[in-house]
């Protein structure tokens, strides 16, 4: 080998090895960043005769299955996390049996003051004391029936943030997609774009489950589990409109609430069978149209339960046909056609309100009675703790076909809420659990920097190799030249 080849062969060398301690640096200095992908030199000899050694590119090395199971466990995280959330909410509005101002404490409480002024039916204390235990009972219902809609209005406005979060995500896909072409097209590397577009889309895989698909000159495509293509070229644009206010009457298929749209057609997104199954963005649609539906039913099959056991006709015989009960629908007699919300409208009868003009002594002696009675006749305090007490079987709410106390009807609507929460609480934390484990194994791929020092060290062994090859080369030429 020539003089010259040996110092073009040392100077190679050189170039390789100040690279390779590049990315070295690079690589310890990210070892914590997510998606970051280890960096090394892809290496050829040049070409035959020549000598010396050539840079091909740089090799970013990420396991592209095993980021794709994490993506679709941080998607399952989203959809059963939204769901858990909002039963975990309604559960606590209504209250365990434990807690004094829960639902079933409030009922017992109402029976309680029921009993005492039963004992003393001429105590005006204690009707008193029946009427805001009765109102409080009224209060309750109404509250948990606000804390269901304002769930559902959280999660329509969710949605909407989520709709703009993949929309500019895809859009921010779309567009380092170009620069990695432009990158590789000009021989640059473009490993930190594809880091930055790696975590662009781990920031939408919670939304929506995505597969990632390999394109031409470094791009990607990205599509759903389900197979709505978001991006592919071109990224896909999803419609969604909010509003300000949701009531229980209002829903998606009456028209009131909006649905989804992909690039301006619609597209089904609640249920096993939308093409965004699966993701937080679903689990939202499940909490407004089905979940928070249903807890909202049942509310009113209770509500419904309650206000027919004191509009029994055969309760007072004060009361006109037709007039409401001690609980009314918003101060008329209920009417079972208009079941729905009938929890935010429950009002006690105005003839026992001192507030609206009424008259504690009702109570006792009848909603329509002209004139106080006998003050020590308990016959109508103890009809309505019979009335309470009475073993009923639920007509609407969705409830079982055993019949019930109110009490046990109070038990049924907190363990079928509870049931729920607790099923999907543990859907939840197998997702979240695999979810953990992926990331530790995606962890435990990346950066290994005992790995990277172990190789630093090879690094500079070769740049003193190839310094001492050149600092040789240019002795013998120093000799030559002084002959």
């Amino acid at each position: 080998m020539s003089i010259s080849g040996a110092f073009s062969n040392a100077l190679s060398g050189l170039t390789a090895t100040s690279r390779a301690a590049e990315l070295v640096s690079s690589n310890v200095a990210n070892a914590m960043t997510e998606g970051y992908g280890t960096r090394s030199l892809a290496l050829s000899a040049q070409t035959p005769g020549s000598g010396g050694v050539r840079i091909d590119g740089v090799l970013r090395q990420m396991d592209d299955v095993l980021i794709g199971d994490r993506r679709l466990a941080d998607a399952a995280t989203g959809y059963h996390g939204a769901q858990n959330t909002f039963l975990q909410g309604v559960e606590q509005a209504i209250g365990t049996p434990d807690q004094p101002a829960s639902l079933s404490g409030r009922l017992a409480q109402f029976e309680a003051t029921l009993i005492e002024a039963a004992a003393r039916p001429d105590s005006q204390t204690r009707q008193s004391a029946v009427l805001n235990a009765a109102q409080g009972l009224t209060t309750h219902l109404k509250a948990t029936s606000d804390h269901i809609q304002a769930a559902r209005l959280d999660a329509d406005q969710a949605i909407a943030g989520m709709v703009a979060t993949l929309n500019a995500g895809l859009e921010d896909v779309r567009a380092l997609n170009v620069k990695i072409q432009a990158a590789q097209a000009r021989g640059t590397d473009p490993s930190g774009l594809m880091d930055l577009r790696q975590q662009k889309i781990d920031a939408l895989s919670p939304i929506v489950p995505l597969k990632q698909l390999p394109r031409d000159n470094g791009s990607v495509a990205l599509v759903t589990t389900g197979g709505a293509m978001l991006l592919d070229g071109k990224p896909a644009t999803l419609g969604f409109s909010t509003v300000n206010m949701i009531v229980p009457e209002m829903t998606r298929a009456g028209g009131a609430l909006s649905g989804l749209t992909l690039n301006g057609q619609p597209l089904e997104a609640g249920g096993d069978r939308s093409p965004l199954a699966g993701g937080a963005l679903s689990g939202l649609f499940a909490v407004r149209d089905e979940l928070a539906v249903v807890a909202q039913e049942r509310l009113d099959g209770f509500a419904r339960n309650l206000v027919e056991r004191f509009q029994d006709p055969t309760l007072d015989a004060t009361r006109a046909p037709g007039d409401p009960g001690l609980f009314t629908d918003a101060g008329a007699a209920f009417a079972p056609a208009d079941e729905v919300a009938l929890s935010s409208r429950l009002m006690l009868n105005a003839a026992v309100d001192p507030a609206q003009g009424g008259s504690l002594w009702r109570l006792r002696d009848g909603l329509g009675a002209a004139a106080q009675g006998n003050v020590g006749d308990a016959s109508l305090l103890n009809g309505l703790i019979d009335g309470l007490g009475a073993i009923r079987t639920p007509v609407s709410g969705g409830f079982t076909s055993t019949a019930h106390s109110t009490a046990g009807l109070a038990s049924e609507l907190l363990s079928s809420i509870s049931s729920e929460r607790l099923q999907t609480e543990a859907r939840l934390g197998f997702a979240s659990s695999q979810q953990q484990t992926l990331r530790q194994m995606e962890f435990a791929q990346g950066v290994d920097t005992d790995a990277q020092m172990q190789k630093l060290m090879q690094i500079e062994q070769a740049y003193a190799a190839n310094a001492r090859v050149m600092s040789t080369a240019d002795e013998m030429i120093q000799t030559l030249l002084a002959i």
